[in-house]
């Protein structure tokens, strides 16, 4: 442990530094339980090299979910990302995990039904802050089809090509990208407006509290199609059929949603295709196949 990160943390924190004590998980950041001289416990996370504005763009994420008040995200209690000379942090609410505790799946699917309807002003984000380890781009669009095309396809499939590791199956899973891309309008199904997406909702970014509540974490923002969240939901695993059940009993889905799915998957099934290789490529291609491209 760098002694140095108990320094920087307290004078962000204006608090004493008792104990950082490393946390397991994530790809990208290095995260740390924190012990304060005045006993509080807090969550507190840095990186390496971020992009620019990485921290700000998550804590921002975290506070368009929480206006809603649909759904529980932890507090943001600083944020700094923006000095070359210190260390980024994001320190946020400690939220007790369960151990062994189900989730109440019902509530959350309503309350992930709540969060996507309180919608969003446009399908990216106003600011264009770049989200996700890639820094994939949000510039405001003015329909879905618009923005999965321009700002998660194509950048997607530009990734591909520069993925060496790949070999020559980068350009193959790239010219599928591009395919479906240029294909957009006829696949995604029925217009809908813009819902507040958190954007990637696999399980490890839900941590479940003592009372079976759901939280969620590592926001990665945008408006979208609601279908977008729900398809990354299925990708991984790790929610019950009662989260899709309450949800539709709330906001009922477009016919067609089933076929649907593989093409909400694309983005970030690309993703962990450029990060990870492993199964991914192929499971990427079984996607694109299912789609004709």
């Amino acid at each position: 442990m760098r002694d140095d990160f108990h320094d920087d943390l307290a004078g962000l924190l204006g608090e004493r530094v008792l104990l950082l004590h490393p946390l397991r998980g994530g790809d990208v950041a290095e995260a740390f339980r924190v012990d304060l001289a005045g006993g509080r416990t807090v969550f507190a996370k840095t990186h390496r090299r971020p992009i620019p504005g990485f921290f700000v763009t998550e804590a921002s994420g975290l506070l368009w979910l929480a206006e809603t008040g649909a759904v529980q995200v932890p507090a943001v209690l600083a944020v700094r990302d923006d000095d070359s000379e210190k260390t980024p942090w994001l320190v946020l609410e400690w939220v007790p995990e369960s151990a062994g505790v189900a989730p109440d799946e019902t509530a959350f699917g309503r309350a992930l039904a709540e969060l996507h309807g309180a919608g969003a002003s446009c399908f990216g984000r106003e600011d264009g802050r770049r989200t996700g380890s890639r820094g994939l781009p949000n510039e405001p669009c003015g329909s879905w089809d618009e923005f999965y095309s321009t700002q998660r396809l194509l950048p997607l499939a530009a990734l591909l090509r520069n993925a060496e590791r790949l070999g020559a199956q980068a350009d193959r899973l790239a010219d599928g990208l591009e395919t479906v891309a240029s294909r957009i309008a006829e696949l995604v199904g029925p217009a809908e407006p813009p819902s507040r997406l958190h954007g990637d909702l696999w399980a490890g970014n839900r941590i479940v509290d003592r009372d079976g509540v759901s939280w969620l974490v590592d926001p990665a923002c945008f408006g979208g199609h609601r279908e977008f969240d729900l398809a990354m939901m299925r990708l991984f695993g790790g929610f019950g059929p009662a989260v899709f059940a309450s949800y539709e009993e709330v906001v009922p889905l477009a016919a067609g949603w089933q076929e649907r799915i593989p093409l909400h998957q694309l983005a970030p099934l690309a993703v962990h295709a450029v990060k990870f290789a492993g199964p991914y490529p192929e499971t990427l291609a079984r996607a694109l196949r299912a789609l004709g491209a």
